[in-house]
């Protein structure tokens, strides 16, 4: 990533890419002339992120409201000099780094007693006292043993002299690896006045990389906060590894588990990871925790995190979502040895010739307690998605859609089964909204502009003066959505760095008429496919309400599209079931359906979309509201037969039974009449807005996904256990990507994932507890042909090809 100096790149950035010599990229001098300047901002302002909820958490919000602080800029963390020390000097330039670190405080950390509190903790002594533990006539000694795996656990410290050697390791490293790491500074200020005034601090991410474990604490330390106490799921098999890392506070799972389920699922092991976050929290440490909605983790240390504050171990706790952006993300593997972490650190320092940039935002601190305590965040009694949509799409009943969907499957009761279910759905509610607002305060770097565009726009190629207009278009419309950039200068350094970036997936060829212009595509091969696909998942963030929207009118117009009649057409030849002659789709659609069909396709989207304070409902007619404030449609009012005899000329797409919905939408429209019925209209009947396909292509290889999964059902040899399942339905679309030639994106691990939880919360899929596994098998409703193709045709209304 270019660094940002007054909002703009260097010219050494420019300089220094014009060097390495790449003919296809040698276009930069030739243009930068005819382009225009892109600022990280619209007016005088940067958009304002990280805020809380305004209906969760209004006294938190308030707080930051009543504060007016100057901007502050950006610190970027690898650019260390002797301003940043007390000294000055030629051999302090030489050393600041050194000093730097030598001069950070770092806070206490004691561990003395803490063995003997979680093991005199009655949740501790209760597990022990079970009878799998403690068999009659046990004494309480031979108990106790079974402690000795968690002790080092639980003597997890922080080492102040191996914090700083570390500390000045990670900046030399990262330095090598990344070009800057950027921090608002904006964002450190409250963070500075709430440790002061002794808040209590989590830290909540949303992993991308093992990278962000040891970016957060870098950046608090070198910004002179408490170092968090990581609380982290990665398995680690070294027992000198194990031990640094438990000495820089990282709390690790246990050395006998396989994974972090079989660890949650151990009685024992819950109570004292419970006790233990609790005896932290009492001593005043802050917390570092991932949470993913998409991966279920992370939701139990916030339910154990909740638990401390219900049972008044802390009066309260803070939340701060953290956004970590990258230019690209490092293709790092999970280290569970020493010679593995060694071979991830020379991967991160080898494995790219280009350095990226990091944007990190740390969110508005808001309290658990009013959160979760005053009742103002709303957790509704839901309804499993197969109860909301199976009715429509087996017996075409759109009376069941209107509800939320449960996410059971994000704190099973297997994990904490000591929780009831109003406090587990309480902490599933919370892991959904801190989800959704790390997702919210991440920046938008250029690689992902740059690869939405390729991969969602452009697909076949663009000139690059095209693709340098749709990056200042596209730019304009993220930052109206309140969205911060990580990026900021000449359009031209922008385009640049990030094509230099996502060289290895581009393929350039010269213009035949101009060869100053030239063409760039996306490589069509699996693995640039699957690179830009993981790039562009911002912007699908971004453009949510968009793209639910765009593909609830697609879904109408191919409705239309099917019913030969109800469509304007130009040409007159119609033969068979072919319309031949340009079609104009110059039809109005029903205001009730659209929201229907945008409230169907709400209920299918993944976790971190919607945060849970929203009802579906309520997205489906912003999602509609969007479209009409974009452009996209337009809305008309047609009198209904009650009020005039005169019929429309336009026909109105009305082909579904009329559901209860009632016009909610955000514009006021009270001067409108009781009985009147209101549609919509695409704003360019006569062409097919481009607009309107790019945003359903963002929704595109989640609903295909889910389309060659639905098809390839027949092919299971069920039951299978859960891992052997998804690995075949992985495989299965990762055959028929390669078939296709095309749509890798549909293919990735993340996406077989998600779908494959989609289905099992549809009921195509079920799941059997056998000998301690979780089995999945196709359930007898969908191993009728019939009823697979209504859930494959219900699901691929949505998807534009």
């Amino acid at each position: 990533m270019a660094q940002e100096s007054g909002y703009g790149f260097t010219e050494a950035l420019i300089s220094q890419g014009t060097q390495q010599k790449r003919p296809a990229l040698s276009w930069g001098s030739k243009i930068k002339k005819k382009l225009k300047t892109v600022a990280p901002y619209l007016g005088k302002f940067r958009p304002s992120v990280g805020q809380c909820c305004h209906q969760c958490t209004p006294d938190s919000l308030g707080k930051k409201l009543g504060q007016t602080t100057p901007s502050l800029g950006f610190h970027n963390l690898l650019s260390v000099n002797e301003t940043h020390t007390r000294y000055r000097g030629w051999l302090v330039r030489r050393v600041c780094c050194v000093l730097l670190v030598r001069g950070c405080r770092v806070y206490p950390s004691p561990a003395t007693d803490r063995v003997e509190r979680v093991s005199q903790s009655n949740r501790v002594q209760k597990a022990l006292s079970s009878p799998d533990i403690a068999p009659a006539g046990g004494d309480t000694w031979g108990s106790l043993t079974h402690l000795t795996p968690y002790i080092p656990l639980i003597n997890t410290c922080i080492s102040p002299q191996l914090l700083r050697l570390v500390g000045w390791v990670l900046l030399k490293a990262f330095g090598s690896v990344f070009c800057s790491v950027q921090v608002n500074l904006n964002h450190m200020a409250p963070l500075h006045r709430a440790s002061k005034q002794g808040a209590l601090l989590v830290y909540v991410c949303v992993p991308q990389s093992i990278v962000d474990y040891a970016l957060i604490p870098l950046v608090l330390f070198c910004h002179n906060l408490r170092v968090p106490y990581t609380l982290c799921h990665l398995q680690i098999h070294n027992n000198w590894f194990r031990s640094v890392l438990q000495r820089l506070g990282v709390v690790l799972l246990p050395p006998d588990p396989i994974t972090e389920q079989e660890a949650e699922t151990d009685d024992l092991y819950s109570s004292v990871m419970t006790s233990l976050v609790g005896e932290l929290l009492c001593e005043g440490q802050v917390l570092s925790v991932c949470v993913s909605g998409e991966s279920w983790r992370g939701g139990q240390w916030l339910a154990r995190i909740r638990l401390a504050v219900r049972e008044g171990v802390v009066p309260d706790v803070h939340l701060v979502p953290v956004g970590i952006s990258y230019d690209c993300v490092p293709n790092t593997s999970t280290p569970v040895g020493l010679l593995s972490t060694l071979r991830c650190v020379f991967s991160l320092l080898c494995g790219n010739r280009q350095r990226s940039s990091v944007r990190i935002h740390f969110a508005q601190p808001f309290s658990l307690k009013e959160m979760c305590d005053t009742g103002k965040c709303r957790v509704d009694g839901g309804r499993p998605l197969q109860d909301l949509l199976l009715p429509t799409i087996l017996h075409n009943r759109s009376d069941a859609i209107f509800g939320q969907r449960t996410m059971s499957w994000i704190l099973p009761p297997r994990y904490l089964p000591e929780l009831c279910q109003s406090e587990r759905d309480l902490s599933i509610a919370l892991t959904l909204h801190l989800t959704y607002s790390t997702m919210s305060c991440m920046a938008v770097m250029s690689t992902s502009l740059v690869s939405c565009l390729l991969l969602h726009k452009h697909r076949k190629g663009v000139c690059l003066s095209v693709l340098c207009r749709d990056v200042a278009w596209l730019l304009e419309e993220i930052l109206f959505r309140n969205r911060d950039v990580g990026f900021g200068g000449s359009l031209v350094g922008v385009v640049y760095h990030s094509l230099t970036l996502l060289t290895p997936h581009l393929t350039l060829a010269a213009h035949p008429k101009d060869r100053s212009d030239p063409l760039i595509a996306p490589h069509p091969s699996l693995s640039a496919t699957l690179s830009l696909s993981r790039h562009s998942q911002i912007l699908t963030h971004t453009f949510i309400h968009e793209a639910v929207g765009a593909c609830a009118v697609s879904a109408m117009l191919c409705e239309v599209a099917g019913c030969g009649g109800s469509s304007r057409i130009r040409g007159e030849e119609i033969k068979g079931d072919g319309v031949r002659g340009e079609i104009e789709f110059d039809v109005a659609l029903c205001q009730d359906e659209l929201t229907e069909r945008a409230l169907q396709l709400t209920h299918l989207l993944p976790p971190g979309y919607i945060p849970p304070c929203q009802s579906s409902h309520g997205f489906a007619l912003d999602a509609v509201d969007t479209l009409v404030r974009c452009g996209i449609l337009v809305m008309e009012e047609v009198k209904s037969s009650s009020h005039t005899n005169v019929p429309s000329d336009t026909p109105i797409c009305d082909f579904w039974r009329k559901g209860a919905l009632t016009w909610s939408a955000s514009d006021d429209h009270s001067d409108c009449e009781e009985g009147e019925a209101r549609s919509f209209k695409l704003s360019q009947p006569s062409q097919c807005p481009e607009l309107l396909f790019f945003l359903c292509s963002l929704m595109a290889g989640y609903l295909r996904a889910l389309c060659w999964a639905t098809k390839g059902l027949d092919l299971l040899d069920t039951p299978l256990p859960e891992a052997v399942c998804l690995g075949q339905i992985h495989s299965h679309l990762c055959d028929t990507a390669q078939r296709d030639r095309g749509h890798y994106e549909s293919c990735s691990e993340e996406v077989a994932r998600v779908t494959v939880r989609t289905l099992t919360d549809l009921g195509v899929l079920v799941e059997d507890q056998q000998r301690g596994c979780v089995f999945l098998g196709v359930s007898p409703l969908f191993q009728q042909t019939d009823n697979r193709q209504k859930l494959h045709s219900f699901i691929s209304q949505f998807l534009y090809d």
